[in-house]
């Protein structure tokens, strides 16, 4: 059976990891930049800062809930349609910025940005699976997510100058620029992967189907619940840190800075490197071995007596946060077919903003009531937690020994089970469109020699 080529030039790789990264930089970095300019937006508003929280949750609610509708629409219009349409409104999102003058018109803007900003999780990621082999999804992935670590070095602090400069408004309309730069490039270096698409009519009751059918699987539901605790145990750990660090270790506020910096770099150094071992030695690994060492070093954060110290364990956390991160989000790439990727990231990034609350609310009520040491103990009690589940639910992903390598390789996702047959024999998807394209980036129900 002949392939179909695919529609558009082969792209440079380089050129779609830096698209992607860019996409991620700027996206993550708007949404980071709200904590660190609130002092300057209620300054310039006249409202009180425990107010501007509502700026925060505004934007989260959004994400979560337009990552759970946009999963299966990309699943069947694809990956590239989805990323164009979230940048161009995610550029026009943050350009009316500079328009909101008001408490009212900021909250509008800020909830339109999340809408945006759920268009666009998760396609990012699923579209390096889309797009790249296993054997080099780990290194890729750690490159794209790198971009978050990029905003937290030098994104943050350049729109909190701008924002103390010029106003609250500068800093999104920088981002503005950049988000539109990543559109053009979407344009220009991002053709669609020619993966199956589901070619089930597209409603409620089809998108629910869709979660409830992944969810029904033992390995999807335990990688659901491990992004919850995930992002939990990260905002019992991170929340209230600086807080405790001002009371009762007596830094300042530029020492907090130079923290989460230095937590930066190695946050962008470590997860390119983790992401090359995990696709020699494959991500479960990684994941669990990650997760353990983050147990013991967050439990350990409140004893360890010193700044120098804090300082130091923290490096290392960000580091194991930038491994397990990379290690895991790849995994979630090779647990199912293109034609459901789309919808497990957005199923993840929604549990994951859930998780963001539940932990962010829990840091907070520990935190008044005794203090931030038994937070720190929950938080790596989640990660011991979180490397049970992997060891016990989660199948050991990856590149496959021998097999083909380079940007665009298949090979298996996962491994088959009785209704999940290996990728490369005939096979009978009705789900999919009689037409997909099975170029060299898909995942055919065929085999070579047919």
């Amino acid at each position: 059976m002949p392939r179909p080529s695919l529609p558009l030039s082969d792209p440079s790789p380089r050129l779609v990891v830096f698209t992607l990264w860019l996409l991620v930089f700027a996206v993550g970095t708007q949404a980071m930049i709200i904590a660190p300019i609130i002092p300057q937006i209620a300054l310039q508003l006249g409202v009180e800062e425990a107010r501007l929280g509502t700026l925060v949750t505004s934007y989260a609610v959004a994400v979560g809930a337009f990552a759970l509708v946009t999963g299966p629409v990309s699943d069947r219009v694809g990956r590239r349609t989805v990323l164009v349409v979230g940048t161009a409104l995610m550029a026009a999102a943050l350009a009316l910025h500079g328009l909101a003058g008001s408490y009212l018109s900021l909250l509008l803007v800020r909830a339109l940005a999340g809408v945006a900003g759920g268009v666009l999780n998760g396609a990012a990621i699923a579209y390096v699976g889309d797009f790249f082999a296993p054997d080099r999804r780990g290194r890729v992935n750690g490159w794209v997510i790198s971009g978050f670590a990029a905003g937290q070095i030098a994104g943050i602090p350049v729109g909190t100058l701008l924002a103390s400069g010029f106003g609250y408004r500068a800093p999104f309309l920088l981002f503005a620029v950049f988000v539109a730069l990543a559109l053009v490039l979407v344009f220009v270096a991002l053709p669609q992967p020619a993966v199956g698409r589901a070619v089930t009519p597209l409603s409620l009751g089809s998108a629910i189907g869709g979660y409830r059918a992944l969810l029904a699987r033992r390995d999807v539901a335990a990688a659901t619940v491990v992004f919850f605790v995930m992002f939990g145990g990260n905002a019992l750990y991170t929340t209230f840190l600086p807080t405790w660090l001002t009371v009762t270790v007596g830094v300042g506020a530029g020492a907090i800075a130079t923290l989460f910096l230095l937590g930066g770099l190695s946050n962008a150094v470590v997860g390119p490197l983790s992401g090359s071992l995990s696709d020699k030695l494959g991500r479960k690994r990684i994941i669990v071995a990650a997760s353990v060492g983050l147990a013991v070093l967050m439990a350990l954060t409140p004893f360890a007596g010193s700044f120098a110290l804090v300082a130091g364990t923290f490096v290392v956390v960000m580091a194991l946060f930038a491994s397990r991160a990379t290690s895991f989000t790849t995994m979630l790439t090779e647990l199912v077919d293109g034609d459901q990727r789309g919808s497990l990231m957005s199923l993840t990034v929604g549990v994951g903003q859930v998780g963001i609350g539940v932990g962010g609310a829990l840091a907070g009520s520990v935190y008044g009531s005794v203090g931030y040491t038994p937070s720190a103990v929950a938080a790596g009690l989640s990660m011991l937690l979180i490397a049970g589940l992997v060891v016990v639910f989660l199948p050991a992903t990856g590149p496959v020994p021998g097999a083909v390598s380079g940007p665009t390789a298949p090979i298996p996702s996962a491994p088959p089970t009785a209704d999940r047959p290996v990728p490369g024999t005939p096979v009978d998807r009705p789900d999919l469109a009689p037409d997909a394209l099975c170029g060299p980036m898909a995942e055919c129900g065929y085999r070579d020699d047919d």
